[in-house]
């Protein structure tokens, strides 16, 4: 599916329009995906209607965009439709065009450079496709940046926020705000839809993990296919809080159609009501009630993502179809049972208690089927979140070993699950430092994961650390897309500006993030070291002391207060800390002891966060806190042995 990816010289609106015959829509496809991935919003035909709509519309498309590709064939030459788009790009000095079969263009457009494409299997690094991107980049005023491989390297938070890429936070207020204010992008495509929670009309409070679990499912399943947009689960849960009508969610998801349903489910017995609603209109297009027993959830919920894919004239992907139910899943209704009781515990993310319940009920989905890949994905995410919390020395060393082990069952369980990719690459690196190890999975998670706003949003965390700032940009930009209403997707957004030291570019996404909930995690701290990195210490503490809790309000105080002149504040925060986390807290007093100038002891602290193990290296390569030891030749020596250099 076309995404509308803002861009710098047409803000909000179409800055690529691609023209080809439907007959070659196979292959204008992932030429249409590579130009997305490289931050352009892309109009083409698969997002109209028919008739005179969809000629206003086209013309409208053609005047905005900045660069009109034309995909060249045998079926295509005859196109008049082509042919008129061809006209209107070649007249406005725009024409970037293809041959995808070795078809010479028609008369009237020979007179220009054809690119081409015939029996190319479509890559970012073909000579043909970078050709293609130097030629719409030009249109664009921008400089040609070539489409590199990222290199391994790591991810982010130690908390559950960075595995991920979102939290399970209630929309606020603030989310009303954030569409007010336009950073949503308003670029509605017909094929884009928002599954919302499936209502629980069992009578039964406790069964509403499975109403849920169904919702997540229909959405994931619906996510493999990429000519869909589908809004991720956090911003679908959170603007059902807002209680507004349908057309009012679908403008603020920028979506097209609603899926919503209720399920009732007793003695064995299911009743799944399914509804399919124009956002546009309100009207239902489709409805169905399905009666079935339990262990047929994994049809009801096929024949739903069929129908539903039908509805919007797309198809699902194979990918989707090699189990009743998805890639990675399982077709035994048992395992299926205690897997959504354990994402429902892992959602919770109230203390150990949930997170050892749901590890627990993923072990028992795995107990029932062996062979079921998301349930040894999503064991690996609750170990790694053991581990992050809760444990210390050799047990965290074990956590850690579990966690990875449980991501390479997954993977090779189901290569195609992005899940287990993205579990695999997080455990590598915060668990055993491996900065090559993460680099394979993580990229294939994000391969995979186009459509999984969460994967999206953890790649674009990783990407941020090893410095690949514009491939962190376009993920995100995807994340946010997929996913408006959930802070994180903001707060990342930030992280990346902050990490490359663009602190006023990092502000807004910071302040949405706020704006949609006030109680986030880890925004208090990235504008505390902005304030203080740009010389006010003073606004830095102010935003330091908002933080709640843990060794980052600590480290926060430790350096504002000393920077103010108050060292014996500055020094008891330091001591507070030590004595708080101890070991666990070695890379935040490298942070402190770097900004107090006290060189050679934040080596040493580095020193033994390596020996120990500490995953706040990750975040070393591009830390600004730890700009004073940078240069320092024992730092280059630990950032080699990372793997970082």
């Amino acid at each position: 599916m076309a995404d509308q990816v803002q861009n710098d010289s047409n803000p909000g609106g179409t800055t690529v329009f691609v023209s080809y015959s439907r007959d070659d829509q196979k292959r204008a496809l992932p030429i249409i995906q590579l130009l997305e991935q490289n931050g352009y919003a892309v109009w083409w035909d698969g997002m109209l209607e028919g008739g005179e709509r969809f000629a206003r519309t086209t013309d409208a498309a053609l005047q905005r965009a900045n660069a009109v590709v034309v995909l060249w064939s045998k079926t295509s030459i005859g196109s008049h439709w082509v042919h008129d788009e061809a006209t209107q790009g070649r007249d406005r000095r725009c024409l970037v065009p293809l041959s995808i079969d070795g078809s010479q263009p028609p008369l009237g457009f020979r007179q220009f450079q054809v690119i081409d494409a015939a029996a190319l299997k479509i890559r970012a690094d073909s000579a043909e496709m970078m050709g293609m991107l130097r030629a719409v980049a030009a249109l664009h005023d921008r400089p040609f940046v070539a489409p590199a491989a990222i290199r391994a390297r790591a991810p982010i938070f130690s908390r559950r926020t960075a595995i991920a890429g979102g939290t399970v936070v209630a929309v606020l207020a603030g989310g009303a705000a954030v569409w007010k204010t336009g950073l949503l992008g308003g670029t509605l495509t017909q094929n884009s839809i928002a599954v919302m929670p499936f209502a629980n009309l069992s009578g039964d409070a406790s069964q509403q993990y499975f109403s849920d679990g169904l919702s997540e499912e229909l959405r994931a399943t619906l996510s493999l296919n990429q000519q869909l947009i589908v809004a991720a689960q956090m911003s679908s849960i959170n603007v059902q809080e807002l209680k507004l009508d349908v057309k009012d969610i679908a403008g603020k998801l920028d979506v097209a159609y609603i899926l919503d349903g209720s399920v009732r489910r007793a003695a064995g017995i299911l009743r799944i009501t399914a509804k399919l609603i124009d956002g546009a209109t309100g009207f239902q297009k489709w409805s169905q009630t399905f009666d079935r027993e339990n262990d047929d959830i994994f049809a009801v919920q096929s024949e739903i993502s069929t129908i539903v894919a039908d509805q919007l004239a797309v198809a699902i992907p194979a990918s989707s179809k090699r189990q009743k139910h998805g890639v990675g899943s399982t077709n035994n209704a048992r395992a299926y049972d205690a897997y959504l009781r354990g994402k429902a515990y892992y959602k919770l993310a109230v203390d150990e208690k949930t997170d050892r319940a749901a590890l627990a009920q993923y072990e028992l989905a795995i107990k029932h089927d062996p062979e079921f890949a998301a349930a040894f994905a999503a064991k690996s995410r609750v170990l790694t979140v053991i581990a992050n919390n809760y444990a210390s020395g050799g047990e965290l060393k074990n956590y850690y070993t579990q966690a990875i082990d449980a991501a390479r069952g997954a993977v090779k369980l189901a290569p195609d699950l992005c899940d287990a990719h993205s579990a695999l690459g997080f455990a590598l690196f915060n668990g055993r430092l491996d900065v090559k190890g993460a680099y394979d999975p993580y990229q294939k998670s994000k391969d995979l994961g186009f459509g999984n706003a969460d994967i999206l949003s953890g790649f674009a965390n990783y990407a941020t650390r090893i410095g690949q700032f514009d491939a962190a940009r376009q993920a995100i930009r995807r994340a946010q897309r997929l996913d408006p209403l959930n802070p994180s997707a903001y707060r990342n957004a930030g992280v990346i500006e902050y990490s490359a030291r663009n602190f006023d570019a990092a502000l807004a996404p910071l302040q949405s993030a706020l704006r949609l909930n006030p109680k986030i995690s880890g925004v208090y701290p990235l504008l505390g070291d902005m304030k203080l990195l740009t010389g006010d210490a003073a606004s830095a503490l102010e935003n330091y002391r908002k933080i709640p809790r843990g060794f980052d309000r600590l480290k926060g105080l430790a350096i504002a207060e000393t920077r103010l002149g108050k060292r014996d504040l500055g020094a008891a925060a330091m001591a507070d800390m030590i004595a708080e986390f101890g070991d666990n807290s070695l890379y935040q007093q490298a942070q402190v002891l770097a900004q107090w100038d006290e060189l050679d002891p934040a080596m040493a602290a580095l020193e033994r966060a390596y020996q120990k193990g500490d995953s706040g290296l990750v975040l070393s390569r591009n830390d600004p806190l730890l700009d004073p030891v940078r240069r320092d030749a024992r730092f280059v020596q630990l950032q080699t042995r990372l793997g970082f250099e």
